[in-house]
C-alpha cells in the first residue's frame, strides 16, 4: 500500500462513518443542537465542506465553487444563531460534500508522490506541515464531527451504530 492509497483509505472509511450516523437522520434532526450553544449537524456539515476547499487551496488543482452564501452560513459567527436558518437539507450537504470530495481525491491522484512530503504554507502549517498531512487532517477532520454527531444521535434516542 502506497502512502497515496493509505490516505485514500482515511477518506473513503471515515466518509462512511460519516454517512452512517447520518443515514437515519431527518433534515430536522441536522438542525437538533446536543446542548445550548452547541453546533448542530448542519452546521457541521457545512464546516467540513467549507473546511475542505480551504484546507485543498494548499494542494494544486482546480477548487470547487461552493453556493453563493455558503461559506458566510457556515461561519463561526452563525454557529449560534437561533434559530437556525438558512441551512440545506442534508441530501443538498451530502451532495455537495460529494463534489468537494471528488475534487480532493483527485487533487490526491494527479500529486506526485513526492510532493506529499512538501511543506504546506500558512496557518495550516502549523499542525500540518506538509501535504500529505494536510490530506490526512482533511480526511479526519469529518470523522471528529462524526463522532460529535453520536450525541445528537442519543439526545434523538436514534439507535447506536456501532
Amino acid at each position: 500500500m502506497t502512502a497515496k492509497d493509505a490516505i485514500k483509505r482515511a477518506f473513503d472509511t471515515n466518509y462512511w462513518v460519516l454517512n452512517q450516523y447520518l443515514s437515519d437522520l431527518s433534515d430536522a434532526d441536522l438542525l437538533v443542537r446536543p446542548v445550548p450553544g452547541a453546533n448542530h449537524i448542519a452546521w457541521q456539515l457545512g464546516h467540513l465542506i467549507v473546511s475542505e476547499v480551504r484546507l485543498m487551496n494548499e494542494v494544486p488543482g482546480p477548487k470547487p465553487e461552493l453556493p453563493a452564501g455558503f461559506e458566510a452560513q457556515h461561519s463561526k459567527e452563525t454557529a449560534g444563531a437561533e434559530p437556525a436558518k438558512g441551512f440545506k437539507t442534508k441530501a443538498e450537504y451530502l451532495a455537495l460534500l460529494g463534489k468537494v470530495r471528488e475534487s480532493t481525491l483527485a487533487r490526491l491522484a494527479a500529486l506526485p508522490d513526492a510532493d506529499l512530503d512538501r511543506p504546506s504554507n500558512g496557518p495550516v502549517a502549523q499542525f500540518a506541515p506538509t501535504l500529505g498531512a494536510v490530506f490526512m487532517l482533511t480526511a479526519n477532520h469529518q470523522l471528529m464531527h462524526a463522532g460529535q454527531f453520536t450525541v445528537v444521535r442519543r439526545k434523538l434516542g436514534k439507535p447506536v451504530v456501532f
